[in-house]
């Protein structure tokens, strides 16, 4: 019966073919948006490392999380290190961890930050190999730095000026050397070198006088909250974006906004793959119905040569679910396919890795779902094979 059934199934080509086309593009979509979503928040929420509040120069704060925290844009401006320097105090009544971070250089594409020892313990982060930096021009690695850049411990290399690798013309004079490499955690840290502030300031001074004497400044200032109920670190942002010339962004709430931005374009594209999904359910349905119109000769002989009505009623289910089930694969095999493009173009891009074939609950629900609307548009076709009459037209007037 099987047999029957997928031979059946494929008897007419063209609207077999469309139904299950129609049917691999709306599972396909809908999976890919799982998909898309699972990792943006996997990423996002991975990266926040527990961080409160960012304070840096005045700008998008949408645009000062993305840069000091996730590493995927660009500074808004620097801040004096002064004007900070009082919540770097250890005695802070509200502060717990006050990391200073300062960006603008990479090398090979990857990120140069200026940062303290307290950065990797942000994101639980420890050493696979060497020692932590201690001194100016002194760096820490990344897994993915090391894989992909070649680099191991005690190699030396400049970095270059900017946030993208370019020709090396921009080359700054001192030379960094790797004293440790950072097991691989999967979060932003596995992209990014590492290096005391002071690197960062002596690479930007051209003669030492100058180093020594200007105001010191950094990109941002990462926080962590003592007690987060506590009433007033609930004004410290407002306080800071009044009363100062740098701004405060809380993580938490830019995110929840960006979430917002990108779900209601999610929402609305998912709609659309689940009204294509409809649409195959239904050529399903009318290929199975203009099959059985053309079929009731077979039907009705396969009555008289003792199958069931049950059996009909089975056959044509089995050809709807046949299709449902066909094209339900396709649409997955084509949704990792593109995720693993797109993973390989974030990663080029923005150095983050989007992993494309784990297979999430989520798209199993999206199966079953799939495969039950394939076997409800077969349900009317098969109950009218059900209900075939045992006589087989002679094809005469």
């Amino acid at each position: 019966m099987f047999r029957i059934a997928w031979k059946n199934a494929w008897f007419n080509k063209f609207h077999s073919v469309l139904s299950l086309l129609l049917f691999a593009l709306g599972v396909g979509l809908i999976s890919f948006l799982l998909q898309v979503q699972h990792r943006l928040q996997q990423n996002f929420e991975k990266n926040l490392a527990g961080v409160d509040l960012i304070i840096g120069a005045k700008g998008s704060p949408l645009q000062l999380i993305l840069c000091n925290l996730y590493h995927i844009d660009n500074p808004t401006g620097n801040i004096k290190l002064s004007a900070v320097q009082a919540f770097m105090n250890p005695a802070h009544p509200l502060i717990s961890a006050a990391v200073p971070v300062s960006v603008g250089d990479n090398y090979r594409g990857f990120r140069i930050v200026g940062t303290t020892q307290e950065f990797p313990g942000l994101y639980s982060a420890g050493l696979e190999q060497g020692t932590m930096f201690g001194k100016a021009m002194e760096a820490c690695i990344g897994y993915e730095v090391s894989k992909n850049a070649g680099l191991k411990i005690g190699d030396e290399f400049y970095s270059e000026h900017g946030l993208l690798q370019g020709d090396g013309e921009n080359s700054h004079g001192q030379k960094f050397r790797v004293c440790g490499i950072f097991s691989p955690g999967g979060a932003v840290l596995d992209q990014l070198i590492l290096t005391p502030i002071e690197s960062i300031w002596m690479v930007h001074s051209d003669h030492k006088e100058e180093h020594e004497n200007s105001e010191k400044s950094i990109t941002a200032l990462l926080l962590k909250y003592r007690n987060r109920a506590n009433f007033q670190v609930l004004n410290l942002p407002r306080n800071i974006n009044e009363h100062t010339d740098m701004q405060a962004a809380v993580p938490a709430i830019e995110m929840n906004r960006l979430y917002v931005i990108l779900g209601t374009g999610e929402k609305m594209l998912r709609m659309l793959a689940f009204s294509i999904i409809l649409v195959s359910g239904v050529s399903i349905f009318l290929a199975l119905l203009n099959a059985l119109k053309e079929r009731k000769n077979e039907l009705a002989l396969m009555r008289v040569m003792g199958a069931s009505s049950g059996r009909l009623f089975g056959l044509i289910m089995a050809e709807a679910g046949i299709l449902a089930l066909v094209g339900s694969i396709v649409g997955f095999a084509i949704s990792h396919g593109a995720m693993f493009l797109f993973g390989n173009y974030v990663k080029n891009a923005y150095r983050y890795s989007f992993e494309g074939l784990t297979f999430l609950p989520g798209e199993l629900v999206l199966f079953a779902v799939a495969v039950l609307i394939g076997l409800v548009s077969g349900l009317i076709p098969a109950l009218l094979a059900y209900r075939t009459r045992i006589t087989v037209s002679s094809g005469q007037n």
